[in-house]
């Protein structure tokens, strides 16, 4: 029989779930190292979750809070979850923009050369955001107390940040998919801004939805981002959950299966 002939099998399938766990958990410490050798990218993580909560907590804490009936303390409890759900959008972009520099600095195409599966780099990334992610929300919680948020339901902070992983993570493989398919890490991050931007201030997340005009109340009734939000206001500050909790996961498992399929495939196959 000639090597023409003969079908040879992808990397993914001679490779055993064993040795998927072995080598994401390599590529995870690989790119662990990569955040000590650059610290500079922890700056985001870092810095975000402080400027925010303080411009939205001083800037529009009053009168948003005025509005709800609490003044600026309030307000600390009402968006302080929201930017948990927040967080878990915005920093789910850096995985695009990661993966895209690793495309074009030539580090992808060694991984792709070498005998490992090709979802392991995918998962490596995710794992390592997530983490990233972890840390920021800490960050957030550190200062939340700070100005002022009383947590009273530690069970339910767990449970909202838990949420907002699950939700970050399918978030995270549209971005993956974006990483591939566009050229740099400046696309990836423009096609990311024009998608962030609308979804998180068209949501629950900063302010009520009731004073919205009824168009825009519409596009947040259906848009992840409230139901996020909302569901984690309840899990820490008490309130309605349920319907909000289940809405969060079906958009999270359907954006997982569509999405990840097609990050993947367009992995193996980028030229």
């Amino acid at each position: 029989m000639s090597a023409a002939t003969v079908d040879t099998p992808t990397p993914d399938a001679r490779i055993s779930p064993r040795g998927h766990v072995r080598h994401t958990s390599a590529l995870v410490r690989r790119n662990l190292l990569w955040i000590r050798q650059d610290p500079e990218s922890m700056f985001d993580a870092l810095l975000m979750p402080v400027v925010f909560t303080l411009l939205f907590v001083y800037v529009f804490g009053g009168s948003i809070g005025q509005a709800l009936g609490g003044g600026q303390d309030g307000y600390v409890q009402y968006v302080i979850p929201g930017m948990i759900a927040m967080m878990s959008m915005t920093l789910s972009q850096g995985v695009g923009t990661g993966f895209s520099q690793d495309f074009n600095s030539g580090v992808m195409d060694r991984f792709r050369s070498l005998p490992i599966g090709r979802g392991s780099v995918l998962f490596a990334k995710i794992a390592v955001e997530m983490l990233r992610m972890l840390f920021a929300t800490t960050v957030l919680m550190i200062v939340a107390v700070l100005v002022g948020f009383d947590i009273d339901h530690w069970g339910g902070l767990f449970a909202a940040v838990g949420l907002s992983a699950v939700f970050a993570s399918s978030i995270m493989w549209v971005f993956l998919t974006l990483g591939v398919i566009l050229k740099n890490a400046q696309s990836v991050q423009a096609m990311g801004f024009m998608v962030l931007f609308p979804l998180q201030f068209g949501s629950s997340i900063f302010a009520p939805t009731q004073s919205m005009p009824g168009w825009l109340q519409a596009f947040t009734d259906y848009n992840p981002l409230s139901t996020l939000a909302d569901a984690a206001r309840g899990l820490m500050v008490g309130g309605p959950v349920a319907h909000d909790l289940w809405i969060t996961l079906g958009w999270s498992v359907a954006i997982t299966a569509v999405m990840a399929p097609v990050a993947i495939h367009k992995f193996r196959t980028k030229t």
